[in-house]
């Protein structure tokens, strides 16, 4: 791997790191929301921190591979004006709207939704929930991204500037944050916040299956996914008609039949 891509590698990990720290200790501090769990908290929090393990051993052994791959073997078809620091910027934003339909994609596929609804299943929301996803999810998302590579010739280091940003705001707006509300009022007119995605795992399915956008918010109000509902503190956070799981009931989940109320094979 060149040593460009090294260090790429390196700031990433410590910026991702950083930034959930602080994080994860100020939404202690200041709350927005209070957890109403039929749990100890602790259990919640290990069950998120062995999907986040899993998947952390996933990347660098497949992710990391298969985007490398499809950037070397992407045809170099770009033009000159498509490059530097304008192509890079171009880049995050093609690829922030290319991740808003994956994500809605997400919701309406049968097929896909069995592993992303194991995201969804968390009944409190906080930076923990932004790294708690089925190893499933991350492989089929890895083999999306690797199309969307070949398809744009997109370099490796958009992918990873691109992946970095993605992990710095889904910290972000799943955290229990509570910001002033004027200050993230017009925060919300640019990237997504947490008032806005804390909507997105409203445990209603109407608005479970709104706010898709990742980092840009403008992507909801374009393709009218919006909610018009505000985030209130008591919001039920979850799936309709589901349960938590324990890790292995999570992990086996998406092979079963009918894992989850509100999504069958027709719709």
């Amino acid at each position: 791997m060149q040593a460009g891509i090294g260090q790429l590698l390196a700031w990433k990990g410590a910026a991702v790191a950083l930034w959930f720290v602080a994080l994860f200790a100020l939404e202690r501090v200041l709350p927005a929301a209070q957890p109403r769990l039929a749990e100890p908290g602790w259990r919640r929090l290990l069950r998120n921190a062995a999907l986040w393990a899993g998947n952390a051993l996933l990347s660098p052994a497949v992710v990391l591979p298969v985007s490398a791959l499809a950037a070397a073997a992407a045809p170099q078809w770009r033009p000159s004006w498509w490059s530097g620091a304008g192509g890079l910027l171009l880049d995050l934003l093609l690829l922030d709207g290319l991740i808003y339909w994956w994500h809605r994609a997400n919701h309406f596929a049968p097929f896909l939704w069995r592993f992303h609804a194991v995201h969804h299943l968390d009944r409190f929301l906080d930076t923990t929930t932004a790294v708690r996803f089925h190893a499933g999810e991350v492989l089929l998302s890895a083999l999306a991204r690797a199309g969307v590579i070949m398809l744009l010739a997109l370099p490796l280091s958009s992918v990873l500037a691109f992946e970095t940003l993605v992990l710095l705001a889904t910290t972000f707006h799943h955290s229990n944050l509570r910001l002033p509300p004027r200050f993230e009022r017009v925060l919300s007119l640019v990237v997504v916040t947490p008032s806005i995605h804390w909507v997105h795992h409203h445990r209603w399915r109407a608005d479970t299956d709104s706010n898709y956008a990742t980092v840009f918010s403008l992507w909801d109000r374009l393709f009218a996914s919006r909610s018009p509902r505000p985030r209130f503190s008591d919001m039920p956070i979850g799936v309709e008609g589901r349960e938590e799981e324990a890790l292995m009931g999570l992990l086996r989940a998406p092979f079963q039949r009918f894992p989850y109320a509100g999504r069958s094979a027709s719709s």
